[in-house]
């Protein structure tokens, strides 16, 4: 691959032999490849310097050299994040070490687009690697024996991982010449009905990528929206804010609707299960929230009943992210309940809650001519509301 080479990370004054292992078996491929040194402390160094890599801070390489290990390597960490960020000939990047290196190369593999091929070699991987993976498609290998030098063991394990990364930059996966443009939609249980319809209404025109709205599912879209992969955005099912905002299982973070907001795509979005809040089993409901409407969806999963004064608090977070928005944007509001157990005799049916969310949205939404709130007088899982939710979007693409 002319002028593209592999980034082969870790801390050179404790990883070096291992490091420059990976990168000698990833040349045979007959790629470049090179080290790139993330010590905080002096060290013999690799094909790029850990003061080379410092320099990227926004501090400068002093924020990093501090003397302090935590310091340095939160300091460091974002100092590669920048870095890489920087280089236009990365093909791939591969990380080795325990769990400290992995917190510091994962951050710098997470803000790469998808596809791009990350590997992160870990003492930790057989952990929980949610932190560490985030919405991004890095890989975790597992080191089995500690990265310490290398031995019977390290060797296979090391070597599987240099031809993986040689593999995934060599057997690279080229775009079909006939793709559809992509769109991303969130669905829940409860809202499957709509994105079903809005899916088989847009196939013929779009790759439709529905994305479940468990917290992570959201940011996956938005990982997606931020890597330039989606031509915009059908946010039928907003639910994990309800969870961010009431203590819910499934929440999402605070940079919810963030990519929306940097990236400016074609965004229409709705009011989808923001009537629950997501729990474990039963037992494993907060005491506190006991006393409230509590439906059990399976053995594993407990809802609960958002109230009026919760959802005018998720209404307003919504609404303020929406006028962040610089792109065209939508907001459909279902009058006839906002999940398959919000309407009349189902479990979930509150007028007055919904209506706290509608008018807690119209009074935060500063509405302009490419940014609307649009009552429709229809359950969400209607048709009539799908084919609204599509008009809307065709819509918004016509403002781009």
């Amino acid at each position: 691959m002319s002028g593209k080479r592999v980034y082969v990370a870790g801390t050179c004054d404790t990883k070096g032999q291992e490091l420059f292992y990976v990168r000698g078996l990833i040349a045979a491929h007959g790629l470049d490849a090179v080290v790139v040194d993330l010590s905080t402390r002096d060290s013999p160094g690799g094909d790029i310097p850990a003061r080379e890599v410092a320099a990227h801070h926004p501090g400068g390489a002093e924020a990093v050299f501090t003397g302090d290990r935590g310091t340095a390597v939160a300091a460091m960490a974002t100092a590669f994040e920048k870095f890489v960020a920087s280089r236009s000939d990365l093909a791939g990047l591969i990380g080795l070490g325990g769990s400290g290196n992995t917190a510091l190369v994962t951050q710098a593999m997470r803000a790469l687009p998808v596809g791009v091929p990350k590997l992160m070699v870990s003492t930790v991987a057989s952990g929980n690697v949610a932190p560490y993976v985030g919405p991004s498609d890095i890989a975790m290998l597992y080191s089995v024996t500690d990265v310490a030098g290398l031995n019977r063991i390290s060797r296979v394990v090391l070597g599987n991982a240099a031809h993986a990364m040689a593999g995934m930059v060599l057997g690279a996966t080229p775009a079909a010449a006939d793709d559809k443009p992509a769109v991303g939609l969130t669905m829940f249980g409860v809202t499957t009905p709509c994105v079903t319809q809005v899916t088989e209404l847009l196939g013929a025109a779009y790759d439709c990528l529905v994305f479940h709205a468990t917290g992570t599912g959201g940011q996956s879209m938005e990982k997606l929206a931020d890597s330039g992969l989606l031509a915009g955005v059908i946010d039928v099912t907003t639910t994990e804010v309800a969870d961010y905002l009431c203590g819910g299982t499934l929440a999402c973070t605070e940079d919810r609707f963030g990519a929306i907001i940097r990236t400016g795509l074609p965004y229409v979005g709705s009011c989808g299960a923001l009537d629950m809040v997501n729990f474990g089993a039963l037992a494993t409901v907060p005491e506190i929230f006991r006393s409230r409407t509590l439906y059990v969806h399976n053995p594993f999963v407990t809802l609960m009943r958002t109230t009026a004064e919760e959802n005018a608090r998720i209404g307003s977070w919504i609404g303020e992210k929406l006028n962040l928005m610089a792109g065209p944007v939508r907001f459909l509001l279902p009058e006839g309940g906002v999940s398959l157990i919000d309407a009349p005799g189902k479990p979930f049916y509150d007028p007055e809650a919904d209506a706290a969310l509608f008018a807690a949205l119209e009074a935060t939404v500063l509405p302009t001519a490419r940014r609307k709130l649009l009552r429709v007088p229809f359950a969400l899982n209607d048709p009539g509301f799908a084919a609204a939710l599509v008009a809307q979007f065709y819509q918004t693409l016509a403002e781009t």
